[in-house]
């Protein structure tokens, strides 16, 4: 057994567990190149159509295990990489190089999923950016197929096993994740909105990924510590370590346990303020997690998904089938569905524009309302699904009164058809997130135009201080507590309530702990946030005070700099909550 090796990844999915290596090769293989005769054409399209029904069979057996499992929620993924192996953009692509260039299958797919892959390289949200990776696991099924190699796992791991990978595809992860042997894994590549990581945090399976080089140095049976929560990895601790990690994951578990048995609680404060405790979410999968962590409802519901890893775009039915999935499942509790939030960069690559400046380009709202037919589909249906639970609408990237006027007759216009169809629907209230500069500084008007506001921290932080979260040389300038943001905050709730509508906030400012007694000054009526931040959230809100929260406010206001308000914002909770954020930091070795 070597020295013990500490390695820093991504932290993907919370927990901590204590198990052996299951090392997985899912390495690609080496994509054999040759030159074709004309004669040889036929044969090599032959081949295929075969690779691409034996991927499609093998897709659809991973499916019906994990829907033996699971049920259906738990499926979209492996759905989507089924349609991609019947997209026309890829296979059109294939069959060209094929007769025109004369190379054979294998090569011929490579370079097609080169080709499709680029268009989502200069993305900069990483949620975009890691939908590349659902192309490459598409194209590399196929060409396993072509080649006669071992696609899916061949033997699966025992009980408790911690499964070490180079990157898991969603199929592997789906049978890996939905037999509940595995303890965790680890990865060398992936990212946070990986499609593992999502699942992985979907089922509450502590992951670390990223790490790039564990599946190098991780031989099967060796001892190995997973620290989802810091994202830290020890291979070949020693009997000490394996203890106080054992120790840490007893006060993580007794913590979850504590946290999770005031799930069914009301978040109301100690003065009588109830605040709804909503999740973001972006898959169906996600529901289950988010009732079990007790969320009151969806505040964001992102539809992207519905159009990534595609060349072709989502029809009115499959809209429909999607939106009525997540509404019956949380009814009667409220969903609210933004519209896609797509354009420039962040498009099916069959629909693709090219804006110098995609962030500043025609994007979200703006987009739809250029492509009014693709807009239809999706609010269409919207509609058809508002029958079967309780739908709000919102709109991504609010400028101005007369975008939200022209979504909204848009929205009137689909209800009408369907209407004239002999279509039953329910009118939904309709919002608006408030994500721009522009949309915060005349939120009194908007206010008064629709049915709630929702404030998108992350964009908005961004638009103001014109700064690039992936960009790490100015990562330092994004601050949810600088004045500037404060004030644009105060002046939106108090726009919201002169005008009587709800205002929700369902950026990453919401689900940190820290910064409750602030928005409970801000007087925000629903908070919105991954799943796992809901009970924490509520444990800090149902102790805290919203009178309390307006004085601290107040006195934030006061204050210029940045770090001044954080260190007062700091302060306060510590004085309020001795111990009690420090405790829901998590328990480990080092802060527990």
């Amino acid at each position: 057994m070597g020295s013990s090796t500490t390695l820093m990844g991504l932290a993907a999915s919370p927990g901590i567990a204590v198990g052996r290596c299951w090392p997985v090769d899912q390495r690609k293989v080496k994509t054999p190149k040759r030159r074709i005769e004309q004669e040889e054409v036929q044969g090599e399209l032959g081949r295929l159509r075969a690779a691409l029904e034996a991927a499609d069979e093998q897709l659809a057996t991973v499916r019906r295990k994990v829907e033996e499992l699971e049920g259906s929620e738990h499926t979209a993924i492996i759905d989507m990489h089924r349609m991609m192996l019947k997209d026309e953009m890829l296979l059109s692509e294939v069959r060209r190089l094929v007769r025109d260039d004369k190379v054979n299958a294998e090569w011929a797919v490579k370079r097609a999923v080169r080709k499709i892959k680029s268009a989502f390289s200069d993305i900069a949200d990483e949620y975009f950016k890691e939908r590349r990776a659902d192309v490459d696991y598409v194209g590399e099924r196929i060409i396993k197929n072509l080649m006669g190699e071992v696609v899916d796992l061949e033997e699966p791991p025992p009980d408790g096993s911690i499964v070490i990978a180079h990157d898991l595809s969603p199929a592997d992860t789906a049978l890996l994740l939905h037999e509940r042997k595995v303890a965790a894994f680890v990865t060398d590549a992936g990212t946070k909105t990986s499609h593992t990581a999502i699942v992985a945090r979907a089922l509450e399976i502590p992951a670390v990924v990223g790490v790039g080089r564990i599946s190098a140095l991780a031989d099967k049976g060796a001892w190995i510590i997973v620290d989802g929560q810091r994202g830290i990895v020890v291979l070949n601790p020693s009997p000490q370590e394996r203890s106080d990690y054992d120790d840490a994951r007893e006060r993580w578990l007794a913590h979850e346990r504590e946290l999770m048995a005031t799930r069914d609680l009301p978040a109301t404060t100690v003065d009588g303020v109830s605040v709804r405790l909503a999740g973001n979410i972006e898959f169906a999968e996600e529901v289950k997690s988010l009732l079990d962590h007790g969320g009151e409802g969806v505040g964001l519901y992102r539809t992207e998904f519905l159009y990534m890893g595609r060349t072709d775009l989502p029809d009115e039915e499959e809209h429909y089938r999607n939106y009525r999935q997540v509404l019956e499942a949380l009814a009667p509790r409220p969903v609210t569905i933004r519209t896609f939030d797509l354009g420039g960069d962040k498009l099916p690559t069959g629909a693709r524009s090219h804006d110098e400046n995609p962030a500043l380009g025609l994007r979200a709202l703006r987009y739809c309302l250029r492509h009014p037919d693709m807009f239809r589909l999706q609010l269409r249906g919207l509609l058809r699904a508002s029958v079967h639970g309780n739908l709000r609408v919102m709109f991504p990237m609010v400028s101005g009164l007369g975008e939200l006027r022209a979504a909204k007759r848009a929205f009137m216009e689909s209800r009408e058809e369907l209407r004239r169809e002999g279509i039953e629907t329910r009118m939904p209230p309709v919002g608006i997130m408030v994500e721009l500069p522009s949309a915060a500084v005349i939120a009194d008007r908007l206010a008064k135009e629709c049915e709630f506001l929702s404030i998108g921290t992350n964009d908005l932080i961004q638009y103001t201080m014109a700064i690039d979260r992936q960009n790490k040389d100015v990562a330092y300038l994004y601050r949810p507590l600088h004045l500037a943001v404060l004030r644009m905050l105060k002046f939106i709730c108090e726009a919201g309530q002169a005008a009587g509508i709800p205002v929700s906030m369902c950026g990453e400012m919401a689900g940190d702990p820290l910064n409750v007694l602030v928005l409970l000054g801000l007087g925000l009526s629903e908070l919105s946030m991954i799943s796992a931040s809901v009970p924490l959230v509520k444990r800090v809100l149902r102790a805290a005070s919203a009178a309390d929260g307006k004085r601290l406010l107040e006195r934030l206001l006061e204050l210029s700099a940045a770090s001044d308000i954080e260190r007062e914002v700091r302060a306060e909770m510590a004085r309020k909550f001795p111990g009690l954020l420090e405790n829901g930091a998590r328990a480990s070795p080092i802060t527990g």
